[in-house]
């Protein structure tokens, strides 16, 4: 009866597993069919419109783009999210935030992550350090100077964890919309499970991204489904606005694979049980945390955002040892599809937002001794009259 059990359970553990891969198999046809879709709605005008780039170095999982601008004096090396494609920092000419710190003198570089092989799987010890390395050091070299560092969402998030291993190879770090604290009651962390453990079940060493956006969809609906409704809904009327959201929808269709243990990682280490702010996260040997990030750090946060809100960014920023650090809160905007991207594609982020970023950047690539007050909470606008000297109170918004 032992034996029986025993080998009851061992075949339930199979078909789990089974299951599992079969699902995989089935998001991996829904990543084709859906890229399909992508191609598609180009037909339409919907496609990208990236303006021109080279690549100057790659490895198996990513390659680094070199912009080279007409008046390009500061180095600045993006680090874009592994989920989806990088071309959300360059969606159309009017809302690029490439194109305009490139307007601006920065002489920027972008690390796209490339489909990743089941033969060589990847984690944090690449994507957090390994690769951004490899592009800091050939910028470094090029230029003769360290570069700043910029991420959106989980591209942000990576590019803290380099900053914290050698931050005296980084200029500055700039976070847009990007979590790096995740409080267990945080809606994020509260549903890892969902996200989680679906990964337990598989032996895969990759997971297709229709698979992770239909996790996301599962664990965070209100976000990831019922918003981005109600915003084309209300797009509807405003003919610019709508179509912004179509090529949001075009862009998410663009679905990437991502290594297992990547995401396994993310899900445990950083949502589940928050190393990275707690500072017990180990990369290389070395504790990573907001202690190691002494660094000058420009955070600006979507107050609309459910998925990196400000409690998802002030609590590491707080823990900070370097006082240079600076949070500007946003108010969110329509038209934008999903709320999380609205500080890089929205038409009032660019308005508001933006021109302080750029003057934080200048401020911090022409002199070394630029400072703002500690641990500073501003608006858009006051942000932007302090970094050109103009001090206004500090401004805390609900």
């Amino acid at each position: 009866m032992a034996a029986y059990s025993d080998m009851s359970g061992r075949l339930g553990v199979v078909a789990e597993e089974s299951l599992g891969t079969l699902s995989l198999a089935m998001f991996g046809w829904g990543d084709i069919l859906r890229r399909v879709q992508g191609l598609a709605l180009d037909m339409f005008g919907l496609g990208p419109v990236e303006c021109s780039y080279r690549v100057i170095a790659s490895q198996p999982s990513w390659r680094l783009r070199r912009y080279d601008g007409a008046d390009a004096r500061w180095p600045l090396l993006i680090v874009a999210a592994p989920i989806k494609r990088p071309y959300i920092w360059d969606l159309t000419p009017t809302t690029s935030v490439i194109r305009r710190l490139i307007r601006r003198g920065m002489h920027v570089h972008l690390l796209e992550w490339c489909p990743p092989s089941s033969r060589d799987p990847a984690g944090l010890e690449v994507y957090a350090d390994r690769a951004i390395a490899a592009c800091v050091g050939r910028i470094s070299r090029e230029s003769g100077t360290a570069p700043f560092l910029m991420g959106h969402s989980l591209g942000g998030t990576l590019a803290t964890m380099y900053a914290a291993l050698e931050p005296e190879r980084v200029r500055g770090l700039v976070l847009i919309g990007a979590p790096v604290c995740f409080p267990p009651a945080s809606a994020g962390c509260a549903d890892a499970a969902a996200i989680s453990s679906p990964l337990t079940v598989t032996h895969s060493a990759l997971i297709p991204g229709s698979a992770v956006s239909f996790l996301s969809a599962l664990g965070w609906p209100q976000i990831f489904i019922w918003s981005r409704i109600e915003d084309s809904l209300l797009s509807a009327i405003n003919p610019r606005a709508a179509v912004r959201c179509a090529r949001v929808e075009r862009w998410a269709l663009d679905e990437v694979a991502l290594p297992e243990v990547l995401l396994r990682q993310v899900a445990e280490w950083l949502y589940r049980e928050n190393r990275l702010c707690r500072g017990t996260l180990r990369l290389r040997g070395m504790t990573v945390g907001p202690a190691a990030v002494r660094v000058p750090t420009f955070a600006v946060v979507n107050v609309a955002d459910g998925l990196a809100p400000r409690a998802s960014v002030a609590p590491f920023l707080d823990r900070m040892v370097h006082r240079d650090v600076s949070l500007v809160e946003f108010a969110g905007e329509a038209g934008v599809g999903l709320q999380h991207l609205a500080l890089l594609i929205g038409p009032r982020a660019h308005e508001e937002v933006w021109p302080a970023i750029e003057l934080w950047l200048e401020g911090h690539a022409q002199e070394s001794d630029w400072r703002v007050p500690p641990i500073s909470v501003w608006t858009p606008r006051s942000a932007t009259r302090a970094a050109r000297g103009q001090r206004s109170p500090t401004v805390r918004m609900a």
